[in-house]
């Protein structure tokens, strides 16, 4: 479990494909400040990743990678000397100044534009998974690259979000150095993944139960679909009116 709060930016020393294991191993260097406590087996944060320590030095490490998270992540992408956000796993007195976040990548985002506001930048960002959407609300949680951030705009019928870095977290997190096209490791806030299911068995015991489960689910479906396409229909409107 992570918080979200990157503690410092490591460097790729090698991205090795087939190590003496027969598979893919990553090491760091640069990185002694997530060292001081580490251990052989402990997990850490690499963009947002969970990994496993099988190396340790004073200021490295090497973890293994599986080919489902390679598939999955940015991970594939790094060259020597790219730069990435690394954190610890919480303990019983870290702080929780993010959110939780498990280190399990959903999926990637590209990078659509970025943009300046004031001495903020404006990213906004497309998943390749667009399932992910209905997990990302105005002012919810998402984690880019191990970095909790605050969604500050979605668009559901475009299928994308943006996000806020304001001047301090952009000295501190590798996002704000890429540009569009590149892309970033996406975990949506877990939460909603609990109550989308919660909410999923509530209605499907209610159907096996009397046969109303169904019915209410269509319903709210419905009624949610109907206020969309309303909005929708009064913004079309108004511009129209122009």
């Amino acid at each position: 479990m992570f918080t979200g709060i990157v503690e410092c930016i490591g460097t790729v020393a090698s991205l090795n494909p087939s190590d003496e294991t027969g598979g893919t191993s990553l090491a760091i260097r640069d990185c002694g400040d997530v060292l001081s406590d580490a251990k052989l087996g402990d997990s850490i944060s690499i963009n947002g990743t969970c990994l496993t320590y099988t190396h340790l030095t004073a200021t490295s490490f090497t973890v293994g990678i599986s080919p489902e998270t390679l598939r999955r992540t940015n991970l594939s992408a790094l060259r020597p000397s790219s730069p990435v956000n690394l954190e610890r796993a919480v303990s019983a007195t870290s702080r929780m100044g993010g959110h939780f976040v498990q280190g399990h990548i959903d999926t990637v985002a590209r990078i659509l534009s970025t943009k300046p506001d004031g001495n903020s930048v404006v990213l906004r960002l497309q998943p390749r998974d667009k399932g992910v959407m209905k997990y990302v609300v105005e002012k919810g949680y998402v984690t880019l690259d191990g970095a909790s951030l605050t969604v500050t705009q979605v668009n559901d019928v475009e299928g994308w979000w943006e996000i806020m870095l304001i001047a301090y977290t952009q000295e501190r997190v590798v996002t704000a150095g890429k540009n569009p096209g590149e892309e970033v490791n996406v975990e949506v806030d877990m939460v909603g993944k609990y109550v989308e299911k919660s909410v999923r068995g509530y209605f499907e015991g209610l159907e096996s139960k009397n046969g109303t489960g169904k019915g209410i689910l269509e319903k709210m479906v419905g009624r949610i679909v109907e206020d969309r396409l309303a909005r929708r229909s009064e913004l079309k409107d108004g511009m129209g009116s122009l």
